[in-house]
């Protein structure tokens, strides 16, 4: 197998994306209405990088931020959120990634309003933007030229209700109460991403502590259960690490892979 054939790079950054975020994407509430979330780890005008690398080289780089206004998107305040990824050195010589994926995150219940993603990766392009119609239990995806940003079509696919986005997921982590796992405890969740809605298994494996470029931390830390595949090796081959404080930061994700480990570091954070 060829770790770093041109299409390798984007196909485990999508494997980590689609089976580790799941975990981050609701737990199944079954109600009409807007939920309430209280929290105050989110804030506008937040914002963290990180360090994408395989071993000591540097693969890429990510940026996720919060901007700083307040926005409506279906009559509803919403954060804007955006996560910036790319490669960098020679991930950037072999496939060339440069994406954009963002969510208008509903600032009381904590789900997505609007998804949308601009996709480059080597020779692959995709834009698209979904609306979430949660009262309805619809996602209305609409599918956007590459070129001309014109709209192709537009499908309307049916959602469990409080469903998440591929970003959504990841910050409505950073609001649920860890006290109520117990450590080895699996449950499935439900997440929304490339026309399908996942059903994904997932360990809470306890609490450890992770030394970042920002300081060392009591984390949370989480793995979802792989399917049999070519990209991964060992038991949980995928891990990630959130900082066991008020913020609730994002710190590291971990994955083995067939031939060594790549990580998604944090770098730095402010707020």
């Amino acid at each position: 197998m060829k770790i770093f054939d041109k299409n390798t790079f984007s196909r485990v950054s999508s494997w980590i994306l689609v089976l580790f975020s799941p975990y981050l994407f609701g737990f199944g509430e079954r109600s009409d209405s807007y939920r309430y979330i209280e929290q105050d780890c989110l804030i506008p005008g937040e914002r963290i990088e990180y360090r994408v690398h395989y071993g000591f080289i540097n693969a890429g780089e990510a940026v996720l931020k919060i901007d700083e206004k307040i926005h409506k998107v279906n009559n509803r305040p919403c954060y804007k959120v955006d996560i910036y990824g790319r490669t960098k050195g020679f991930f950037d010589m072999v496939t060339t990634v440069r994406d954009n994926w963002g969510t208008y995150l509903d600032t009381s219940a904590i789900v997505s309003q609007r998804f949308y993603q601009s996709i480059k990766e080597g020779n692959y392009r995709k834009k698209e933007v979904i609306e979430f119609d949660h009262k309805n239990k619809n996602a209305i995806v609409h599918r956007i030229h590459k070129r001309d940003s014109t709209l192709i079509r537009k499908d309307t696919i049916s959602i469990p209700s409080n469903i998440q986005d591929l970003v959504s997921g990841y910050y409505y982590m950073r609001t649920f109460d860890y006290d109520t796992l117990k450590t080895d405890q699996i449950f499935t969740v439900t997440g929304f991403f490339d026309d399908t809605t996942y059903h994904v298994k997932v360990k809470y494996l306890g609490k450890e502590k992770v030394k970042t470029k920002i300081g060392q931390y009591d984390a949370f830390l989480m793995s979802p259960i792989m399917p049999k595949n070519s990209f991964f090796r060992g038991t949980n081959p995928i891990k990630a690490w959130i900082s066991d404080d008020k913020y609730r930061i994002p710190l590291k994700v971990k994955a083995e892979l067939i031939i060594g480990s790549l990580e998604i570091d944090i770098r730095d954070y402010s707020r």
